[in-house]
C-alpha cells in the first residue's frame, strides 16, 4: 500500500511540475486551465477537449494547460459531478413533480428528456462558471508568485 502511495505521490508531483513548467504569461497559463474546467464541467464526452481548446482559443489561454483543466471530470469524477450538476440545475428550475414509473407514457418521455437535459445543462454551466473563475484566479496567483520567484536574482551577503 505504501509503495502504491509513494508511486501515486511521484505521479501528481510530475503532473504539477509539467503545469508549472507550461508556456505563457501567468495570465494566459490561468486562462486556458480556467477554459479547460469549465468545459470539463459538461457532459459532452468526447468533445470536452476539443471545446476547452477552442474556448482558450478564444480568451488567448495556453492550450496544454486548456486540455489538462477538462480532466476535472474524468472516470472517477462522471457520477459525482454530473448528479451535483443536475441538483443545482434542478434547483433552480424547480417547477414539475419528479417523474415515476406511472407518470411515465410514451408521449411524455420526449418532455422528461428535455426537463433532465436542460437542468444538467444549466447546472453545468453554473458550476463551470464558478470553478473556472475560482480556480483560474488560484491558478493566476500562483503562476504570478512563481514567476516573480523564478526571476529574482540571488543577492550575495557581505560579511
Amino acid at each position: 500500500m505504501t509503495r502504491w502511495l509513494r508511486r501515486l505521490w511521484r505521479r501528481g508531483r510530475q503532473a504539477l511540475q509539467w503545469v508549472w513548467q507550461q508556456e505563457g504569461s501567468p495570465g494566459q497559463r490561468a486562462r486556458g486551465l480556467a477554459a479547460g474546467i469549465f468545459c470539463g464541467c459538461f457532459p459532452f464526452f468526447g468533445l470536452q477537449t476539443l471545446l476547452g481548446i477552442a474556448l482558450a482559443s478564444m480568451v488567448r489561454g495556453n492550450h496544454l494547460l486548456a486540455a489538462a483543466g477538462t480532466w476535472i471530470s474524468n472516470p472517477f469524477t462522471y457520477v459525482p459531478l454530473y448528479w451535483f450538476n443536475y441538483h443545482v440545475g434542478d434547483v433552480l428550475l424547480r417547477g414539475g413533480a419528479e417523474p415515476t414509473a406511472r407518470t411515465i407514457n410514451q408521449a411524455s418521455i420526449w418532455d422528461q428528456g428535455w426537463t433532465f437535459t436542460s437542468r444538467l445543462l444549466l447546472g453545468s454551466s453554473l458550476v463551470g462558471l464558478v470553478l473556472s473563475l475560482s480556480l483560474g484566479l488560484l491558478a493566476w496567483r500562483l503562476f504570478r508568485w512563481q514567476s516573480r520567484h523564478q526571476h529574482r536574482v540571488p543577492t550575495e551577503r557581505h560579511l
